[in-house]
């Protein structure tokens, strides 16, 4: 009887322990449930401001693409209107025989001056950044500074200087001009920046080579290259968009409009009184299509040059 007793209240005690244990489980299995929902919302919620702030730097990029197809009495036009009513497709044709500038010497101007200038900086800057990381010598530290220092000299303070240098050198109003002050100024920037590639290749890699027979050219060519190239091609692109978008030496230095680049043809195109902003818009949309097709084809170079060395 005792026996008999005793059960009924054993299993009260088990059904009150279970009672005890049910809820936690509850608990835990809806958290887990409810764990995906917020990572889908966090998610969501990210790419909803991505997406807003993308729209806010694209904004003036849209609005230039879309005054390129207006007339200029509709650029105008208050209230204005944000898309074309009248499309005018013949804006990308006039503008090449406008008579404000000669946009096609304007154009080669460009494309020659940034092609030259970006292979005459990586040309000089090749073998400084290779000796700087390879040797130490006297004075190394101070010798980088200085070259550091260089970058924050701008063509605009010494445009003076540089114009007086050129006219006795009869260089003036050439495209040797622009050529040579686009790749000394931007020279500081490509060693700093491939000097850091070839510091972080062990010396043991270059001294292998020489063991199996190259020769220190070589070595430079066939293993060192190609093991730094994420980092030229970074000092590729910012050397060769800074010598696209420079515009203070050029208005100073090219007097002449058909040796003028974009940057410079540019500003004919507003006047005291009167202003082509179709044209202004069409030519900056001519002007940064190279950019964005070359940051197109080596993005993935050009992420990886950014990235190396962040990790050791």
């Amino acid at each position: 009887m005792s026996e008999l007793a005793s059960e009924p209240s054993t299993r009260g005690e088990v059904a009150t322990k279970g009672a005890v244990l049910d809820p936690p489980t509850t608990i835990a299995g809806t958290g887990r449930a409810t764990a995906p929902r917020k990572r889908d919302r966090r998610r969501w919620g990210l790419t909803i401001v991505g997406g807003i702030v993308a729209l806010v730097f694209l904004a003036p990029y849209l609005i230039m693409l879309s005054g390129a197809f207006k007339s200029r009495q509709e650029i105008l036009k208050v209230p204005p209107e944000y898309l074309p009513t009248d499309w005018k497709f013949d804006n990308f044709v006039t503008m090449w025989g406008t008579p404000e500038t000669p946009l096609p010497h304007n154009l080669l101007s460009t494309v020659v001056i940034s092609l030259c200038g970006t292979v005459l900086a990586l040309l000089a800057a090749l073998p400084a950044a290779y000796y700087t990381a390879r040797h130490n010598f006297r004075l190394k530290l101070p010798f980088m500074l200085l070259v550091l220092v260089t970058q924050m000299l701008q063509p605009t303070v010494l445009a003076s200087g540089l114009f007086r240098e050129f006219v006795s050198l009869e260089i003036n109003d050439t495209w040797l001009a622009m050529i040579l002050v686009n790749a000394a100024f931007n020279l500081s920037f490509a060693v700093w920046i491939m000097h850091s590639f070839f510091a972080t290749v062990p010396k043991e890699i270059e001294e292998a080579a020489w063991l199996d027979g190259c020769s220190r050219g070589q070595s430079m060519r066939q293993i060192m290259l190609p093991l730094v190239w994420p980092g030229i091609v970074t000092a590729i692109i910012f050397t060769f968009i800074a010598c696209w978008n420079e515009f203070a030496a050029s208005l100073i230095l090219l007097p002449t409009d058909t040796n003028q680049p974009l940057t410079v043809a540019l500003t004919r195109f507003i006047g005291q009184y009167e202003s082509a902003w179709q044209y202004v818009f069409a030519v900056s949309i001519i002007g940064i299509l190279p950019v964005v097709a070359l940051f197109a084809m080596i993005e993935k170079h050009l992420v990886s040059g950014l990235t190396a060395g962040g990790v050791k």
